[in-house]
């Protein structure tokens, strides 16, 4: 399965998408379709951590005052399940990689994924 959970307000997410190749790929905007315990879990398999998961970047990450609280793999599901902001972003599957996140790094790995530069 190739596919690929967004936010369209996001500008670093529109010029990912403006820059990949995403024929093959299911588009999923998150605020509009949220994620479903069901996908969570299956990228819980590719990943095995839901804090990998996880936006530290999240306004409500400040505001919920989490950043004082230890937080579990349970913890972390259910903010991602309650709040569509806390699932980092974009998340892409392609077959059975995963990449999360949009650093400078990790944005350079998407090379191999179709980014052009």
């Amino acid at each position: 399965m190739k596919k690929m959970y967004h936010l369209k307000t996001c500008d670093t997410n529109r010029r990912i998408l403006k820059e990949m190749d995403t024929s093959g790929y299911i588009l999923q905007e998150i605020k509009t379709e949220p994620i479903t315990v069901i996908e969570l879990d299956e990228l819980f398999a590719l990943t095995n951590s839901y804090e990998v998961l996880f936006s530290r970047k999240a306004k409500k990450f400040k505001q919920m005052d989490l950043k004082n609280q230890v937080l579990t793999e349970k913890d972390y599901r259910q903010l991602i399940l309650d709040e569509y902001t806390f699932l980092k972003r974009p998340v892409i599957i392609n077959e059975q990689e995963v990449y999360v996140g949009n650093t400078k790094k990790r944005v350079d790995i998407n090379q191999n994924i179709g980014i052009k530069k």
